[in-house]
């Protein structure tokens, strides 16, 4: 940014040696400058940006017009800067190099980064995901500052004014306008329920699910799932008998008492042992989970997600399972 002021700044006090409209200058004008002030001579001049010589000649009568000098006079020994045009060398070298900076693509460096990223994700992902992604952020972007938040129905706000950068979802989560998604993962649903459970040794029927009472998992606070669309189409009604924006507080629950809940397998596959759980396929036709990446199209070419979003895919590869089940539960 810095650069980019000087060169316009450069520009000015070139054009402003006499009072000009900025937006009336043909800026192709400054590399003819550029080549008579290094040449000094106006048919070299003219080979170095490709123009004829007699071109050349009506750049350097615009240019005169211009400034209001002669900025190329002939002396003894062939010709010569005028004192004026000896003062605008080192300008226009400075306003030349920072023009080209204004349109030429930066190199991305993720080393050289010193940006907050905010990401909306669940335990799930803070759980399974960020410890892979931390420790390869630290290798190659170490003045990366990642910041997990949570969800809330704020969300498409957020992502559109900018405080939120990237957010975790469901292919079937519906994204708001601008938004664009990936998928990340692929995984499966389970049910959940205690070791020594009335029900854990037999198969499950879908009217089970209205037979005993659940933990649901409400990220964005409205307590909407897709689950209790497919019970309503068969018929069937459940009571949610503790809900929590936590899927570790699902199990917690889970295990310590006869509720019951449906969550991503691989992510209750994990603490399986440690809270003696039996995990069952529930009784749907489909079961399956695609986890997705969602940003905003305005930050659709920011290189530094672009490079965030594939350290995600390369971390999620490493675990069965990191979606957020946005709603199940």
């Amino acid at each position: 940014m810095t650069k980019n002021f000087a060169c316009v700044k450069c520009i000015v006090i070139i054009l402003t040696m006499r009072q000009v409209n900025l937006a009336g200058i043909d800026l192709n004008l400054l590399p003819c400058l550029e080549a008579i002030l290094q040449r000094r001579n106006v048919t070299l001049a003219a080979a170095d940006v490709g123009l004829s010589q007699p071109a050349m000649s009506r750049a350097l009568s615009r240019l005169r017009a211009l400034l209001e000098d002669p900025l190329l006079v002939r002396g003894r020994s062939g010709f010569v800067l005028t004192p004026k045009a000896v003062q605008l060398v080192p300008l226009l070298a400075e306003a030349l190099s920072g023009m080209k900076a204004l349109f030429q693509e930066t190199p991305f460096d993720p080393r050289l980064e010193q940006r907050t990223i905010r990401i909306a994700a669940s335990d799930t992902q803070t759980i399974l995901l960020a410890p892979i992604v931390a420790q390869r952020v630290q290798q190659e972007a170490p003045g990366l500052d990642l910041r997990f938040e949570p969800y809330g129905p704020d969300l498409a706000e957020r992502m559109e004014k900018g405080t939120l950068d990237l957010a975790f979802a469901l292919s079937t989560t519906p994204l708001p306008p601008g938004a664009m998604s990936e998928p990340i993962a692929q995984g499966r649903l389970a049910l959940v329920m205690r070791d020594g459970h009335p029900a854990s040794d037999r198969p499950w029927t879908i009217e089970d699910y209205g037979r005993f009472d659940h933990v649901g998992i409400s990220l964005l606070g409205d307590g909407r799932s897709e689950l209790d669309g497919i019970l309503a189409a068969a018929g069937v009604t459940r009571r949610i008998a503790v809900t929590t924006p936590h899927f570790m507080a699902a199990l917690a629950a889970v295990a310590a008492t006869d509720l019951v809940t449906t969550i991503s397998r691989e992510f209750a596959q994990r603490f399986a042992a440690s809270f003696h759980l039996v995990l069952k396929d529930p009784p749907f036709a489909e079961t399956g989970l695609t986890t997705t990446l969602v940003w905003s199209r305005l930050r659709a070419s920011d290189p530094l997600l672009a490079w965030l979003r594939g350290v995600m895919r390369d971390a999620a590869r490493s675990v069965d399972e990191v979606g957020p089940q946005l709603g199940e539960g």
